[in-house]
């Protein structure tokens, strides 16, 4: 009696062992692939490597800018692309074209940051006026004399995001009026990292990026307080001046584009996508971002939940838009 009930514990043990082991297996064979905006990266890229822990499903977290990561997930490459703006309706229309729904998702917020050297001690604020002057198309401002009367005769040297970034299109639209109009004598990349070491070894670098990717290199660079209409406030980027809305028209929204069919039909993509929004309030400010407020995070898991395909914007960018008033567009 006891050495049968022996040999059935022991076989329940190596079945429960066998189911277990099979588990384990059919998760770590099941790949989610993501790829986009450089600035939406170390979110997601925090995400994944917490669900990756906890369910032990590998997910790939790509950079190859909002353009680039687009281009991917229209072809049905990628499950879900991180972008630093909304989706053109260029890339709507090859997403249509290569059969790929999508749901947007808000998933946080950001500040595009003006930095400067931190040797520069003439540029205390900088209005959209004089952004727009030394950014706009055909521009010719070499020295910052050029910009303001006040300032020294030292070349300015400019460092910004490639044209594939959400984050070029998203400044370029803020400042210059238009999506992608800007001048284009300036040192491009889509790594964020290249453009803080441009300016940081450049007495009379400017550069603009993300919050967070300023954050971390305050010892080399200087944030510049924009001043968004003439006679007004300068304002410096930060967690409270984004959610009181102080800060324009610089700050904006970030998403994930998630392939519909793949959160309908792969269950790690679901489970990851439910996790993201659950857990990015926390690990949003833990590499350095804003978190949309509870009330938007709530919108955006019902907005999921009902798995609404389409965007909210009309395959432009939108300066200043709520996140409720974004959702509630897509029917």
């Amino acid at each position: 009696m006891k050495t049968r009930l022996f040999r059935s514990t022991l076989m329940a043990g190596l079945i429960a062992h066998a189911f277990s082991f099979s588990h384990t297996a059919a998760a770590a064979d099941k790949i989610i692939k993501i790829d986009g905006s450089s600035t939406v990266y170390p979110i997601t890229e925090a995400v994944a490597e917490e669900f990756q822990r906890a369910k032990g499903v590998k997910v790939t977290v790509g950079e190859s800018g909002t353009g680039g990561g687009f281009k991917k997930f229209c072809r049905g490459e990628t499950d879900i692309s991180d972008a630093s703006r909304p989706i053109s309706q260029k890339e709507m229309d090859a997403c249509k074209e290569g059969g790929v729904q999508f749901i947007e998702l808000p998933i946080a917020y950001d500040a595009l940051t003006v930095v400067v050297n931190g040797k520069n001690d003439w540029v205390k604020q900088i209005t959209v006026a004089e952004l727009k002057k030394i950014w706009e198309p055909g521009s010719k401002v070499k020295s910052w004399k050029e910009v303001n009367a006040t300032y020294p005769d030292k070349p300015i040297n400019l460092y910004g995001p490639g044209t594939a970034s959400g984050t070029f299109d998203y400044f370029t639209e803020a400042v210059n009026g238009k999506a992608k109009a800007s001048r284009t004598d300036y040192t491009p990349s889509e790594d964020d990292n290249v453009l803080v070491q441009g300016v940081a070894g450049n007495t009379g670098g400017m550069a603009y990026f993300g919050l967070a990717y300023y954050l971390e290199n305050t010892d080399k660079l200087r944030a510049v307080p924009v001043v968004a209409k003439e006679g007004g406030k300068a304002v410096l980027p930060s967690e409270a001046t984004v959610m009181d809305g102080t800060y324009q028209p610089l700050a904006r929204p970030l998403f994930i584009y998630v392939n519909a069919t793949a959160a309908a039909f792969k269950p790690e993509v679901k489970a990851f996508v439910n996790y993201y929004l659950e857990n990015a309030p926390e690990l949003v400010k833990e590499v350095k971002y804003v978190p949309l407020p509870k009330a938007d995070y709530a919108a955006v898991k019902e907005h999921f939940k009902a798995t609404k395909p389409g965007s909210g914007f009309n395959g432009t960018s939108e300066v200043g838009i709520k996140i409720t008033d974004l959702l509630s567009r897509i029917k």
